[in-house]
This record gives C-alpha cells, structure tokens and sequence, in this order.
C-alpha cells in the first residue's frame, strides 16, 4: 500500500513538473514590468497576430515582391532566362529600377 501512495506522489510531482515547464515565462515578467505594461494599456507584447492578421501580412509581402519583380522586369532583368551574367544583370536593373541592392534582401 505504501509503494502505492509513493508512486502516486511521485507521478503528481512529474505531471506538475511538466505543467509548470510548459507555462510560458511572460508570467514571471508581468509582476517585473507591470509599470510598463499600466503606462500603455492595450500593449500586451506576448499577443500573438491573428489568422487573417497573419494572412494580410503575407498579402501585401507578397504584393510587394511581385511588384518589385515586375519593375526589375521592366528594367531588363529576365528571370527564367539561363545567364551567365546573372548577378551583374541582377544589379544592372536594381540600379536602373532604382531598387536597393539584392544582398540586403
């Protein structure tokens, strides 16, 4: 009986372990920085972006690339074409588009 009540004990332990490793660590900082957080209400900091938040991100990256393939298109610069000056061209038409440089990117 007692060997029971001990491995009863001792899986409580690990499952509270296991809860505790999982809580995320802004808990402990709330009670740090609360000043900051009263200073301005609505600043949450841990909030994560909602879906559709997440999904206009994506959109309007994704609007931006395109239309800075299509001035560099529009420049000269073919992407699908096989050439041995590919970084040269690249930055022909970066300077031409008036686009910054690709390394940055």
């Amino acid at each position: 009986m007692k060997r029971i009540v001990i491995k009863q004990i001792m899986l409580g332990l690990a499952v509270s372990a296991l809860v505790a490793g999982g809580m995320p660590l802004a808990t402990a900082q709330t009670t740090a920085g609360s000043d900051a957080q009263t200073a301005q209400p609505g600043a949450t900091g841990t909030a994560k972006p909602t879906k559709a938040e997440r999904k206009a991100a994506r959109k309007q990256a994704r609007a931006k690339k395109n239309a800075e393939l299509k001035k560099l298109e529009d420049a000269g610069y073919q992407p699908s074409r096989d050439d041995p000056n590919y970084p040269s061209d690249l930055q022909k038409a970066q300077k031409k588009a008036g686009i910054g440089t690709g390394a940055s990117q």
